[in-house]
Protein backbone atom coordinates (compact mmCIF):
# COMPACT_ATOMS: atom_id res chain seq x y z
CA UNK A 1 0.00 0.00 0.00
CA UNK A 2 2.84 2.38 0.86
CA UNK A 3 4.49 1.64 -2.48
CA UNK A 4 1.25 2.48 -4.28
CA UNK A 5 0.99 5.79 -2.41
CA UNK A 6 4.61 6.65 -3.27
CA UNK A 7 3.97 5.90 -6.95
CA UNK A 8 0.78 7.99 -6.98
CA UNK A 9 2.59 10.87 -5.23
CA UNK A 10 5.49 10.67 -7.70
CA UNK A 11 3.22 10.59 -10.75
CA UNK A 12 1.04 13.44 -9.52
CA UNK A 13 4.13 15.54 -8.82
CA UNK A 14 5.42 14.81 -12.33
CA UNK A 15 2.14 15.95 -13.85
CA UNK A 16 1.81 19.07 -11.70
CA UNK A 17 5.49 20.03 -11.92
CA UNK A 18 6.85 18.64 -15.20
CA UNK A 19 10.63 18.50 -15.58
CA UNK A 20 10.50 20.48 -18.84
CA UNK A 21 8.13 23.32 -19.66
CA UNK A 22 5.25 22.43 -21.98
CA UNK A 23 5.09 25.96 -23.39
CA UNK A 24 7.24 29.01 -22.86
CA UNK A 25 6.28 31.68 -20.38
CA UNK A 26 5.24 34.98 -21.92
CA UNK A 27 6.09 37.75 -22.18
CA UNK A 28 9.72 37.01 -22.85
CA UNK A 29 12.67 38.61 -24.57
CA UNK A 30 15.90 37.38 -26.04
CA UNK A 31 19.11 38.81 -27.42
CA UNK A 32 19.69 38.05 -31.10
CA UNK A 33 23.36 37.24 -31.56
CA UNK A 34 25.40 37.51 -34.77
CA UNK A 35 25.76 34.32 -36.78
CA UNK A 36 29.11 35.57 -38.15
CA UNK A 37 31.59 36.30 -35.33
CA UNK A 38 33.09 39.12 -37.43
CA UNK A 39 29.95 41.19 -36.78
CA UNK A 40 30.94 41.90 -33.17
CA UNK A 41 28.83 45.09 -32.90
CA UNK A 42 25.68 43.67 -34.51
CA UNK A 43 22.97 42.73 -32.00
CA UNK A 44 19.23 42.49 -31.84
CA UNK A 45 16.40 41.92 -29.43
CA UNK A 46 13.14 40.03 -29.81
CA UNK A 47 10.06 40.51 -27.64
CA UNK A 48 7.40 37.79 -27.69
CA UNK A 49 4.07 38.20 -25.94
CA UNK A 50 0.31 37.67 -26.19
CA UNK A 51 -1.67 40.54 -27.69
CA UNK A 52 -5.44 41.05 -27.94
CA UNK A 53 -6.33 42.46 -31.34
CA UNK A 54 -9.66 43.75 -32.57
CA UNK A 55 -12.01 42.18 -30.05
CA UNK A 56 -13.74 39.76 -30.12
CA UNK A 57 -10.84 37.92 -31.82
CA UNK A 58 -8.82 35.52 -29.72
CA UNK A 59 -5.40 36.44 -28.37
CA UNK A 60 -2.50 36.20 -30.80
CA UNK A 61 1.23 36.11 -30.28
CA UNK A 62 3.36 39.10 -31.24
CA UNK A 63 7.01 38.85 -32.25
CA UNK A 64 8.80 42.21 -32.35
CA UNK A 65 12.42 42.60 -33.45
CA UNK A 66 14.87 45.49 -33.14
CA UNK A 67 18.39 45.17 -34.54
CA UNK A 68 21.36 47.54 -34.57
CA UNK A 69 24.79 47.93 -36.16
CA UNK A 70 24.01 45.68 -39.12
CA UNK A 71 26.06 46.14 -42.28
CA UNK A 72 24.16 47.47 -45.31
CA UNK A 73 22.25 44.54 -46.85
CA UNK A 74 24.01 45.18 -50.18
CA UNK A 75 27.31 44.22 -48.48
CA UNK A 76 26.11 40.61 -48.90
CA UNK A 77 25.21 40.88 -52.58
CA UNK A 78 21.80 41.36 -54.19
CA UNK A 79 19.98 42.29 -50.98
CA UNK A 80 18.33 45.61 -50.11
CA UNK A 81 16.54 44.95 -46.81
CA UNK A 82 16.32 42.86 -43.66
CA UNK A 83 13.37 40.73 -42.57
CA UNK A 84 12.32 39.26 -39.28
CA UNK A 85 11.93 35.51 -39.52
CA UNK A 86 10.46 33.29 -36.80
CA UNK A 87 9.86 29.60 -37.35
CA UNK A 88 9.17 26.21 -35.87
CA UNK A 89 11.49 23.95 -37.91
CA UNK A 90 9.56 21.72 -40.27
CA UNK A 91 6.19 23.14 -39.17
CA UNK A 92 5.57 26.84 -39.90
CA UNK A 93 7.35 30.16 -40.40
CA UNK A 94 6.47 33.86 -40.13
CA UNK A 95 8.31 36.47 -42.20
CA UNK A 96 7.96 40.25 -41.83
CA UNK A 97 9.74 43.37 -43.03
CA UNK A 98 12.12 45.25 -40.76
CA UNK A 99 12.03 48.97 -41.48
CA UNK A 100 15.20 51.08 -41.21
CA UNK A 101 15.44 54.38 -39.36
CA UNK A 102 16.88 57.37 -41.19
CA UNK A 103 20.23 57.27 -39.38
CA UNK A 104 23.50 56.70 -41.21
CA UNK A 105 23.75 53.30 -39.53
CA UNK A 106 20.04 52.50 -39.26
CA UNK A 107 18.20 50.59 -36.59
CA UNK A 108 16.01 47.93 -38.23
CA UNK A 109 12.70 47.13 -36.51
CA UNK A 110 9.41 45.40 -37.18
CA UNK A 111 6.71 43.18 -35.75
CA UNK A 112 4.20 40.48 -36.59
CA UNK A 113 0.98 40.17 -34.54
CA UNK A 114 -0.95 37.26 -36.06
CA UNK A 115 0.63 34.10 -34.65
CA UNK A 116 -1.84 31.52 -33.36
CA UNK A 117 0.54 28.55 -32.98
CA UNK A 118 2.01 27.51 -29.64
CA UNK A 119 5.45 29.07 -29.32
CA UNK A 120 7.45 25.90 -28.74
CA UNK A 121 10.83 25.18 -30.38
CA UNK A 122 10.73 28.57 -32.14
CA UNK A 123 13.82 30.16 -33.64
CA UNK A 124 13.95 33.93 -34.27
CA UNK A 125 16.26 35.48 -36.85
CA UNK A 126 17.10 38.64 -38.74
CA UNK A 127 17.68 37.66 -42.36
CA UNK A 128 18.74 39.38 -45.55
CA UNK A 129 16.00 40.08 -48.11
CA UNK A 130 15.76 41.18 -51.75
CA UNK A 131 12.51 43.15 -52.02
CA UNK A 132 12.49 43.10 -55.84
CA UNK A 133 12.69 39.30 -56.17
CA UNK A 134 11.18 38.46 -52.73
CA UNK A 135 14.26 36.29 -52.12
CA UNK A 136 14.97 35.59 -48.46
CA UNK A 137 18.68 35.38 -47.71
CA UNK A 138 20.78 33.91 -44.93
CA UNK A 139 20.42 34.73 -41.24
CA UNK A 140 22.57 37.53 -39.84
CA UNK A 141 21.30 37.42 -36.22
CA UNK A 142 19.45 34.69 -34.37
CA UNK A 143 18.52 32.85 -31.21
CA UNK A 144 16.28 30.09 -29.93
CA UNK A 145 13.15 30.62 -27.82
CA UNK A 146 14.58 28.34 -25.14
CA UNK A 147 16.88 31.32 -24.38
CA UNK A 148 13.90 33.63 -23.80
CA UNK A 149 13.79 35.36 -20.40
Amino acid sequence: MKALLVIILFLSTSVIYPTHPQAMMMPCSMVLEPIDEKLANAKGAALIYKVQLRPPSSARTNVSILSVHLPPPSAYGEYDAYEGFAFIPGVISWQFMLDPTQEESPTWAGRFDEITAEMENVKVQVRLFNSKTAKLGPAILGNDIKNCH
